[in-house]
C-alpha cells in the first residue's frame, strides 16, 4: 500500500558517518589524502517482505531489443515522430538549454548549482510539480530522477524481473494509477521546461543483493527494464486517450543515480553500451572540478560544512535526516526551526566555499519527501530563492552540465580540478 501522501519510501536502520575535515585549513592535497575513507550512505526503502531468492529471468529482461544511442544527431524534419504503442514521441531538440561554450583565456567559469531528486514521482503532497514550478520561476533547470516502476501499475508488477530477487518485488511501493497520470503529466512539463529526465533505477534495493552485488549483466537487465517500463506505460496502465510524453528516453537519458550509491563500479562497465555520459552513483567527495571514470562524468554527492565546519556531511537530505534525528522521520517538532536552520547554513557554506572560491560545481541530491515535517524540502526552497539570483549563478541540469564540460579544453580542467574548493585563483593562470 501507499502511504497517505503517496510516498512509498522508509528509512531503514542504519546510520551515516561524518567526515571529520577543517576545509578552512585543509589544502587540496590533505583532502585527498584522506579520500580514501568510505562514507556510509544511508538506504531509505521499506524491507521487501518476501525472502529474497535468485531468479533464472535475469538478463532476459523485457527490454533486451535496446538500440544504442545514434553518434551524430539527424537533423529534425520539424515533425512529431509517434514511438512504439504511443508513450513517447520524438519533438525535435529539447528547448531552452544551455548553450555550452569554451571558457575564454582568463574567464572566470560559471558558478554551476544541480538541484537532483531521486524517484520522480508526483504523489499526493505534489513536490514533483511544486520544484517543477519553482525551477521555472528561478530560471533554473533541475534534474529528475525518474523510478521506471513508478509508470508500471502494481497489477502488472510481474513485468519486472529484478536482479537476484523474485519477480514482481520491490523495495519499495508501486505506484497508483492517479499518481501514475499526474507523474506522466509532471513529466511532459518538466522536460518542456527544459528540466533533464534522468533514471533512478526500478526497485530501489540495496544492501545484500542489492546495485552493490550485481553484474555487469544485471544492471543491463535494470537498464532494460526500465526503458520497457517508461516506453510502455500506455499498454501497461491502458490509458489511451493521455498524449504521448514528448521526448525519447533512448535520446533523453544519459545518466542516472544508483539507489543508496551502490554499485558504481559495475554500473560503469553496463552504461557506456547506452551511451550514457554521466553518472551521479558515487557515494561522495570534496566539491572539486569533476573528472571522467572510465571515460563517464562522474557527478558526487559532496561534503558540505555542517555545523559550522566541524564536519563535513553530504549534500543530501539523508544525511540531514540521520544527524539530526538518527533516521527518524518524526524527530522532535521542537527542534524542526533549528534542523532547518542548520541544514540551509549548510548548503549555503558549501555554496559560498566555492562561489567565492574555485567556481566548482556544486551538486545537491533530494528527495520528494516530508520528514521531520517538510523542513528539507522547505531548506531546499530558500537555497534555491538564494543562490539561483546570483550573479554568475547557472542553476542547471547535470547533462547541461556534462554539455558544458565536454566543450572545455583538458587542459583548463586539468588546472581546475588543482584548486581548493575555497582558493580564488589569478583565472588568468588557470583559463588559458
Amino acid at each position: 500500500m501507499t502511504t497517505r501522501n503517496g510516498r512509498r519510501r522508509r528509512p531503514r536502520s542504519s546510520r551515516i558517518e561524518q567526515w571529520k575535515s577543517r576545509p578552512s585549513f585543509m589544502t587540496l592535497a590533505a583532502l585527498l589524502a584522506v579520500a580514501s575513507v568510505t562514507v556510509t550512505f544511508l538506504a531509505v526503502s521499506r524491507p521487501d517482505s518476501t525472502a529474497a531468492t535468485a531468479t533464472a529471468d535475469v538478463g532476459k529482461s523485457i527490454g533486451r531489443g535496446f538500440t544504442p544511442r545514434p553518434t551524430t544527431e539527424p537533423k529534425w524534419d520539424g515533425k512529431t515522430k509517434i514511438i512504439g504503442d504511443g508513450s513517447t514521441s520524438y519533438t525535435g531538440p529539447q528547448k531552452d538549454q544551455l548553450k555550452p561554450k569554451p571558457l575564454k583565456p582568463g574567464e572566470k567559469p560559471p558558478q554551476f548549482v544541480v538541484f537532483s531528486w531521486d524517484g520522480a514521482l508526483e504523489g499526493d503532497d505534489h513536490l514533483f510539480s511544486h520544484y517543477r514550478e519553482m525551477a521555472e520561476q528561478y530560471n533554473a533547470h533541475m534534474t529528475f530522477f525518474l523510478t521506471g516502476i513508478y509508470l508500471l501499475p502494481k497489477s502488472k508488477k510481474d513485468l519486472y524481473h529484478p536482479p537476484q530477487h523474485p519477480v514482481g518485488s520491490a523495495a519499495i511501493d508501486y505506484a497508483t494509477d492517479e499518481h501514475i497520470r499526474d507523474t506522466v503529466e509532471q513529466l511532459r512539463l518538466a522536460y518542456d521546461q527544459g528540466n533533464e529526465i534522468g533514471t533512478h533505477f526500478n526497485g530501489h534495493f540495496c544492501g545484500a543483493k542489492g546495485g552493490g552485488d550485481w553484474s555487469v549483466e544485471e544492471w543491463k537487465s535494470e537498464i532494460d527494464q526500465f526503458y520497457s517500463f517508461v516506453q510502455n506505460w500506455k499498454t501497461n496502465t491502458g490509458s489511451k486517450n493521455i498524449a504521448p510524453l514528448p521526448f525519447d528516453f533512448q535520446r533523453e537519458v544519459i545518466g542516472g543515480r544508483a539507489p543508496c550509491l551502490e554499485g558504481q563500479p559495475n554500473l560503469l562497465k553496463a552504461i557506456k553500451s547506452y551511451g550514457w555520459r554521466y553518472d551521479a552513483s558515487s557515494p561522495g567527495d570534496f566539491q572539486i572540478w569533476p573528472t571522467r571514470k572510465n571515460g563517464i562524468w562522474d557527478f558526487p554527492l559532496q561534503m558540505l560544512p555542517y555545523e559550522g565546519g566541524k564536519y563535513q556531511g553530504l549534500s543530501m537530505d539523508f544525511n540531514f535526516l540521520y544527524n539530526q534525528s538518527k533516521g527518524e522521520t518524526k524527530g522532535d517538532p521542537a527542534k524542526y526551526p533549528q534542523w532547518e536552520q542548520q541544514t540551509v547554513d549548510s548548503y549555503m557554506a558549501g555554496f559560498n566555499r566555492v562561489y567565492y572560491g574555485s567556481r566548482a560545481p556544486l551538486f545537491i541530491g533530494n528527495h520528494f519527501e516530508n520528514w521531520n515535517g517538510d523542513i528539507y524540502m522547505k531548506a531546499i526552497d530558500q537555497v534555491v530563492k538564494n543562490v539561483c539570483t546570483k550573479d554568475g549563478v547557472k542553476c542547471v541540469s547535470f547533462k547541461e552540465l556534462t554539455d558544458w564540460l565536454d566543450v572545455q579544453k583538458p587542459a583548463t580542467l586539468e588546472r581546475l580540478r588543482t584548486l581548493d574548493p575555497g582558493q580564488s585563483p589569478d583565472w588568468s593562470a588557470v583559463v588559458q
